[in-house]
């Protein structure tokens, strides 16, 4: 075996055996019985991911170490014993994370992507009853968490426009302050608006797309561990129902009935574990791509439109009032999803973009008086 292929298959063995102690040493603190049984489970799933790799190394004619738990685990263990569990779930929230990654990129270990995925999820879920309890209707705890995908899609649009009123009006007022001709302002102000829209459309349909072919791969991933290791899933699926707090037999029925019908089995843990909707897979790459050049192009035309009637000074005004205008409404819409006032965050808008506004005139200013001189 070559030596950085055997430094990467005792690296992923030995980040398996951190894991499986940490989930047990867990375990053995957790008060509630429910959620210890469900950290004992996960021991299992490491320790059989360890047992994968130690089969390599042997089958490779290399030795298997003595196992030794890195600082960062005595660490959390510490941690754990003495502030309890939840002072160490976010950080093995982010390590099942950063799991799924790694394993991503390794052709032998993609069929574990699924059980760190879960792994990490049902931390959350664990995170999440800890704030709000297990109780609650069996329904509700089978919904999942609710997305808010016209809130988000609302905020997405509302900073798609604000990135091309303060990147746009930024670039007018550089022209403008070199004293160009109004025309020229105007050509220099609507390549702006089409080079940033092309450039929000491109760098959308690649990142969707990109999320599309990522989701099928995942979800093929699946599909073939449904199909060789069927009763694993269900321990998985059974797992995720648990941490939602319904009871050990309710959680293996429910999960029983669903890996009887694979379709519905692939659709259920592409939502459950891999938080993806089969459905959609993230959306149309096309429509966003769209959605984003028509939002910049909105924001970018505010600086713009007074140099189409007017010129000079006077359009130079009218473009900074204008554009204020929208900043301002652009603001306070945006309070919406932070919570802070709408004049506040209006006025906020207004005042950091109007001096990158001022910044890139006087630049420009500089530039005009040196070229001419």
């Amino acid at each position: 075996m070559e030596p950085r292929e055997r430094d990467r298959i005792l690296e992923n063995w030995n980040d398996e055996r951190n894991s499986a102690l940490l989930y047990e040493t867990l375990s053995h603190i957790e008060k509630d019985k429910r959620i210890a049984e469900i950290y004992l489970r996960m021991v299992g799933v490491e320790l059989r991911h360890a047992e994968k790799w130690e089969t390599e190394l042997r089958e490779g004619g290399e030795s298997i170490p003595e196992f030794q738990p890195v600082f960062r685990t005595r660490l959390m263990i510490l941690m754990a014993k003495w502030f309890g569990p939840s002072a160490i779930l976010s950080g093995m929230q982010s390590m099942e994370r950063a799991g799924s990654s790694t394993y991503s990129q390794q052709p032998d270990a993609r069929g574990m992507v699924a059980d760190e995925k879960s792994h990490a999820f049902l931390i959350g879920q664990i995170v999440g009853s800890m704030r709000g309890g297990f109780e609650g209707g069996t329904l509700a705890l089978l919904e999942g968490r609710h997305r808010a995908s016209g809130g988000n899609a609302l905020r997405a649009g509302v900073l798609g426009a604000n990135d091309g009123l303060v990147s746009n009006l930024s670039l007018v007022m550089g022209v403008a302050g070199a004293a160009l001709s109004g025309r020229s302002i105007l050509i220099t102000g609507i390549a702006g608006l089409l080079a940033g829209a092309c450039s929000m459309a491109l760098g959308e349909w690649l990142s969707v797309q990109s999320s599309r072919e990522l989701y099928a791969h995942q979800i093929g991933i699946e599909t073939d561990e449904i199909e060789s290791h069927p009763q694993e899933e269900a321990e998985e699926l059974a797992l995720i129902y648990e941490a939602r707090g319904l009871k050990p037999e309710q959680a293996k029925t429910l999960a029983g009935q669903i890996m009887a019908n694979q379709e519905y089995a692939i659709q259920t843990l592409a939502r459950e574990e891999l938080g993806i909707n089969p459905d959609e897979l993230g959306g149309s790459a096309w429509e966003a791509a769209f959605t984003s050049f028509g939002l910049f192009a909105v924001g970018a035309i505010i600086p713009v439109l007074p140099f189409i009637f007017s010129s000079g000074i006077t359009a130079v005004l009218l473009s900074v009032g204008l554009s204020a205008v929208g900043l301002f409404i652009l603001g306070a819409t945006i309070s919406t999803f932070t919570g802070r006032s709408p004049v506040y965050s209006g006025l906020r808008m207004v005042i950091f973009s109007l001096v990158a506004a001022a910044i890139t005139f006087g630049i420009g200013s500089l530039i005009g008086a040196n070229l001419g001189g």
